[in-house]
């Protein structure tokens, strides 16, 4: 199955959807800011979550949720670097989840064994070469700005076709920037600078994306577009932990789609789900 999702140099290769554990180091996340916020929790979460399902853990602090302000490099890197290296030391495969150089810099030093930047490399300038440098993989977002204003962002005509053309450009940009082809991941970016109708469309046209060539990391996981959609007779969306079913689905969805990996804050229901559209795909 890994010709069906594309490979990673640098990571394992699952005979199925992978499933990415969010570990938050951050008081503020829109999902479950604070409840993992010192080392200690922070770690035993990672631990928790591959027990639960998870084959890598994603590590980050700094909050990107719409309108969330930036914290600056030296609370980043403190909130990061010591459960990045804690987990790596553990044996868990460990992402780690910034847009800042030098945070990747000493994540992968401390055993990180991919870079997650939502920004794909635009919002730290020097990104790119370091993640070069490194030799590792490397997730590439669809972004259009920062969180304080993304939401202003979020126009577009047709909305598959052009985050097709983004991305395209912005591999094309990291290519040339020195990461190898081979380790470059994909992002459509659900949630950032984006509608619920266009979240919807970008995950029932994953196909596409996937024309891309490379592997596509679908990162749903409780985001606004799912409380649009299990809003209640009066609009009001659930709040973002009451979404982790919805969740599981697309996680159903994007493994039938060939999706790489799902991200997820809760690991179990997704696990059980990328297995089940692996089962699917073997019965074909």
């Amino acid at each position: 199955m890994s010709t069906l999702r594309g490979r990673v140099s640098g990571l394992p290769e699952w005979d199925r959807c992978a499933v990415m554990g969010v570990v938050n180091v951050t008081p503020d996340s829109f999902s479950d800011g604070g409840s993992w916020f010192d080392t200690e929790a922070a770690v035993k979460r990672g631990l928790d979550l591959v027990a639960q399902g998870a084959d890598l853990v994603d590590v980050g602090g700094e909050s990107t949720r719409p309108g969330a302000s930036r914290v600056d490099e030296a609370e980043e890197l403190r909130r990061v670097v010591p459960v990045v290296r804690e987990l790596a030391s553990e044996g868990l495969v460990v992402s780690v989840d910034t847009m800042r150089a030098a945070v990747a810099e000493q994540a992968v030093a401390a055993g990180a064994r991919l870079v997650n930047d939502v920004s794909g490399g635009l919002a730290d300038t020097a990104m790119v070469p370091v993640v070069a440098d490194a030799g590792v993989p490397f997730v590439v977002m669809h972004w259009r700005g920062f969180s304080a204003d993304m939401n202003s962002r979020a126009v577009y005509g047709d909305v598959v076709p052009e985050i097709v053309g983004e991305l395209q450009r912005r591999m094309d940009a990291v290519v040339s920037g020195g990461v190898a082809p081979e380790r470059i991941v994909l992002d459509p970016g659900l949630g950032f600078a984006k509608e619920a109708e266009h979240d919807l469309a970008l995950v029932a046209r994953l196909d596409v994306l996937r024309g891309l060539g490379r592997p596509l990391l679908v990162a749903a996981s409780r985001k606004r577009f799912l409380g649009r959609v299990l809003a209640g007779p009066d609009g009001t969306p659930p709040p973002a932990r009451e979404r982790d079913a919805a969740t599981a689905a697309v996680s159903a969805l994007a493994a039938r789609a060939g999706a790489w990996a799902v991200r997820v804050h809760e690991v179990g229901a997704s696990a059980d789900a990328v297995r089940v559209a692996r089962a699917v795909e073997g019965a074909v």
